[in-house]
């Protein structure tokens, strides 16, 4: 009896070290093909994740501000258009506005 319980501790100690070997050549077949397939994407020059969404973020925040832009530069060509026409010069240029405040003004 004891001899039989011998042979399987024998079988079950060769069982688990086949098991651990072959384990430890899955996860280097693993690693390797995770290697070649780094690899490969690096020369196939495809954007990294965390870059595209960058991109992608900084895309939208740049429409936002393009709208946001389109929307006043319409409201001042509405306002452009409700005002009177003024008299223009022979360039056919307005006349110049009064200097800003804190402008300097020629008689000063």
């Amino acid at each position: 009896m004891q001899n039989d319980n011998r042979i399987f501790e024998d079988l079950a100690r060769v069982a688990s070290g086949a098991l651990s070997a072959l384990t430890g050549v899955r996860e280097e077949v693993e690693a390797r093909l995770r290697d070649q397939f780094q690899h490969i994407l690096d020369r196939m020059n495809l954007v990294r994740r965390e870059e595209f969404e960058a991109v992608q973020a900084m895309a939208a925040k740049a429409r936002a501000e393009q709208e946001g832009l389109a929307e006043r530069l319409a409201a001042l060509e509405a306002r452009l258009d409700a005002e009177p026409a003024e008299p223009r010069h022979k360039s056919g240029r307005k006349h110049a506005a009064a200097p800003l405040k804190g402008e300097n003004s020629p008689g000063s």
